[in-house]
């Protein structure tokens, strides 16, 4: 479709984006924007007791794959490195560079510097040097330069320290609605017993959309010197 906004969020885990970012995917999916999520691990080494971490790992690729089939017939990309695994080197930053270059985003989401997962400091890195490499003419590869602004960074309980809510996303009531339907195909969000993600995001939507003066809304963060407001006088 022409002219149609693409958004990608990249994750440390499947799961992660869904959850924090989910709302404005699913509200702008229902605009008409293509959406997708890129985990650059499952997150499969939180297993449930009945399942091994292989057959987690099975699950959550599928949980991933619905999720994005019901935003507007989005994009689950995982990459195949193991969880608590996600290696620090160019191989995976050229490796997401070049999905970046294929599918042509207009905006990047993905987590915030700071983070008690390892995982999660990760990606944010691993995102940053991608989208450099993606945007740069002079790197030759496969698929010509693109250049996705951002990256957003969505408000994560397990990133916590320095996020500065700085952008505030409205999610429609439908888009909310979309996002609770959609996200319930997450085991672990529904049925974790160390965290109630569910129930957490859905409120923080809900908080969040009184801070904005709206029903429901998500937070984002950005570099700081993105922050700068470039004016002729005041």
């Amino acid at each position: 479709m022409e002219n149609q906004r693409i958004i990608m969020a990249i994750g440390g885990h499947i799961g992660d984006m869904e959850l924090t970012a989910g709302g404005t995917l699913a509200t702008m999916a229902l605009e008409g924007a293509k959406i997708i999520t890129v985990a650059l691990t499952a997150g499969e080494k939180g297993n449930p007791k009945h399942l091994s971490v292989a057959d987690y790992r099975k699950q959550k690729i599928e949980e991933a794959k619905i999720f994005a089939k019901k935003m507007n017939d989005g994009i689950a990309v995982v990459f195949d490195y193991g969880d608590g695994e996600l290696p620090d080197n160019d191989e995976v930053r050229w490796q997401l560079a070049d999905l970046i270059r294929e599918h042509k985003p207009n905006v990047l989401i993905t987590h915030w510097k700071n983070s008690m997962h390892k995982d999660h400091e990760l990606t944010y890195k691993i995102t940053k040097d991608a989208q450099f490499y993606a945007g740069l003419p002079s790197f030759e590869r496969d698929f010509p330069a693109h250049f996705a602004a951002g990256p957003y960074y969505a408000e994560n309980w397990e990133d916590p320290t320095d996020f500065k809510p700085y952008i505030y996303s409205v999610i429609s009531e439908e888009g909310f609605k979309l996002w609770q339907e959609a996200i319930q195909g997450h085991w672990f969000a529904m049925n974790s017993t160390s965290y109630d993600y569910f129930n957490y995001y859905s409120q923080l939507k809900g908080v969040r959309g009184i801070n904005a003066r709206r029903k429901y809304a998500e937070c984002f963060d950005i570099e700081e010197l993105q922050k700068r407001v470039i004016r002729e006088g005041i």
